[in-house]
């Protein structure tokens, strides 16, 4: 690999682009039900774009911030930061460059409604998240599932220009689904986070507790995903995979919450997998039921 491609393969890294992945996601289905159809394609395209740029922004001022914590958690000693491919002044400038990029973009090509969002949800991921909570409370990825839920409303605004109740209760599944779908990971690199100094959940409190709390932000979740059938309106496909989906999600978090109590060894990366599949799954749901009703009528 020659030193341009390297360079540039860092600067991806550096994005979290798996992370931004997950966002994205959220986001066609999240149109597609706005438009109550396909959206137009450019438009979706470039909410897509402006949309990555502003995750990508975030993310690499939260491996700016927390190089000194990425130096010490095994999964995280590979980041271009730790590593020294990219220094701590080029991240600074790129990650602001794209940061203001993505806010011109979505301003000049999709609306301004969906550029503030996304401004608000890179400053709440940066300021509140990254700098005030996370080495500071366990609940810092309770709140910081805010700025994950964002793009579900950028989404929604891009194609109505505004918000409704449909974009909150979308919002709000995110939020609640976040808890359950991080503390598993918490859970397996507990040892990582302890030695960063992180007050992860499963740090601070036992297995017990954590699957527990697990429990109960699955029921809660699972319970929220029923809310947008008769706010949307939703029909039988997003029904029947939100009923199945959530059934399952709950059993799988039982079974992890159970092992913790009977003191077998846990699997929490089943649960962690498992609800990224539930969520994608969900949100196609979200997709194909209004297609289906447009097609149908």
């Amino acid at each position: 690999m020659n030193y341009f491609t390297r360079k540039l393969a860092a600067f991806f890294a550096l994005t979290k682009p798996r992370v931004i992945e997950l966002l994205l996601i959220t986001t066609v289905p999240v149109m597609i039900l706005a438009e109550r159809g396909i959206p137009n394609l450019w438009l979706v395209l470039a909410t897509l774009i402006g949309g990555a740029l502003s995750a990508g922004s975030a993310n690499s001022f939260n491996s700016i911030i927390d190089t000194d914590i990425d130096k010490v958690m095994g999964r995280t000693q590979k980041r271009p930061l730790v590593t020294g491919e990219i220094t701590k002044r080029s991240a600074v400038i790129f990650a602001s460059a794209i940061g203001v990029i993505s806010v011109i973009w979505l301003g000049l090509l999709v609306n301004w409604l969906s550029a503030l969002l996304a401004l608000s949800a890179e400053l709440f991921y940066i300021f509140v998240y990254t700098l005030l909570l996370k080495r500071r409370t366990p609940q810092n990825i309770v709140w910081g599932g805010a700025a994950g839920a964002m793009p579900v409303l950028i989404g929604f605004s891009a194609v109505t220009n505004t918000l409704s109740w449909s974009a909150l209760v979308l919002f709000v599944i995110i939020f609640l689904w976040t808890p359950p779908h991080y503390w598993p990971l918490s859970m397996k690199y507990l040892d990582d986070y302890k030695a960063a100094g992180v007050p992860m959940l499963p740090v601070v409190a036992d297995s017990v507790a954590v699957g527990k709390q697990i429990v109960l932000y699955s029921y809660v979740m699972v319970l929220s995903t029923f809310a947008l059938i008769p706010v949307a309106p939703m029909g039988w496909i997003y029904l029947v995979v939100a009923l199945v989906g959530g059934i399952w999600f709950i059993v799988e978090s039982h079974k992890l919450f159970n092992k913790a109590k009977s003191g077998a060894n846990l699997n929490p990366m089943r649960l962690f997998h498992f609800s990224i599949s539930y969520l994608t799954a969900l949100f196609i749901a979200i997709g194909v039921d209004p297609l289906l009703f447009f097609a149908i009528y």
